[in-house]
């Protein structure tokens, strides 16, 4: 098992301002033991799957971690395996793969979550305490400075968060630093990546403010991969499938908003609604390219 050595972070902006945005979206996050049981009323799921919906409501959800975590077996089919999520949040994702990794031949060893802002690592922890899981481990740390020793990862994941790392390429750069010769990177890119030429409209950045949501080109990407080691980068297009899941998220919002609005609260309910119809209209205006990227940290020579 791989130990945790001390580390610090101190992007102290950047802290606040994630935390403040994520706090105004989800408040309902920050006092979980009560928001819990609406949760499992409203999905009928106790575990992970419907806890996922406490932080990935915006996000690609249990849908997209499925995607992840496929690809994650297909790659290591028996093993078992050391993870690390980047930008883990309120561990919502972190939890829902310990279990989908863990439900076929292989296993998993440790699931790292790393996440900056200390209030979502508190909340995170509770959960994992909660429902008794020794198989997962918060850090709070800069996702460019983890405090984990070289190679010490299998596996790094990142479920939505890029578009939250103001210093993309640094975050990759540590990525391929913590992962074994050999190891996979796999990352969704939700709203974190436009095509060469093209930024998102006005009414994107309404809601999703510049300081706390960062786009990049998709060349750029592709450079920061290569700069950082990995080999075998693949694209998956995104696009049809993402722009179909948000429809249907938002028909939840709109079909059970009240219910929506007892757990999270009326306002951020709005914002989650507005959120989510813009990625979809940048996805169908062809503004941000829905992607799951994979590669590999090269080879020891």
């Amino acid at each position: 098992m791989v130990t945790p050595v001390p580390g610090r972070h101190d992007d102290t902006e950047q802290t606040r301002v994630q935390h403040r945005y994520h706090r105004e979206l989800f408040p309902a996050l920050h006092d979980w033991e009560r928001t819990e049981a609406s949760i499992v009323e409203f999905t009928g799921e106790s575990g992970p799957k419907g806890l996922l919906g406490l932080d990935q409501m915006g996000h690609f959800g249990p849908q997209g971690c499925d995607l992840v975590t496929r690809l994650v077996r297909e790659t290591f089919p028996e093993d078992v395996l050391t993870v690390g999520e980047l930008g883990s949040g309120f561990g919502g994702a972190l939890r829902y793969m310990a279990d989908a990794l863990t439900s076929g031949r292989g296993d998993v060893a440790r699931m790292y979550g790393i996440d900056l802002v200390p209030e979502h690592c508190a909340v995170s922890r509770r959960i994992t305490a909660a429902q008794g899981r020794s198989e997962v481990t918060e850090i709070c740390a800069d996702a460019s400075n983890v405090p984990l020793a070289h190679g010490a990862l299998d596996v790094v994941v990142v479920t939505g968060s890029m578009p939250h790392f103001p210093r993309p390429g640094a975050v990759l750069r540590e990525a391929a630093r913590l992962l074994r010769p050999g190891g996979l990177l796999v990352v969704t890119e939700e709203v974190s990546l436009a095509p060469p030429g093209r930024n998102p409209s006005a009414a994107f950045h309404e809601v999703h403010p510049p300081d706390v949501f960062f786009v990049t080109p998709l060349p750029d990407r592709l450079r920061q991969l290569r700069e950082a080691g990995f080999t075998e980068v693949v694209r998956r297009d995104l696009r049809e499938w993402a722009v179909a899941l948000l429809a249907d998220r938002l028909k939840v919002v709109r079909l059970f908003h009240g219910s929506v609005a007892r757990i999270y609260g009326e306002e951020p309910v709005n914002l989650i609604r507005r959120t989510l119809t813009t990625a979809r209209e940048e996805y169908l205006g062809g503004r941000l390219l829905p992607t799951l990227l994979t590669a590999r940290r090269a080879e020891a020579c």
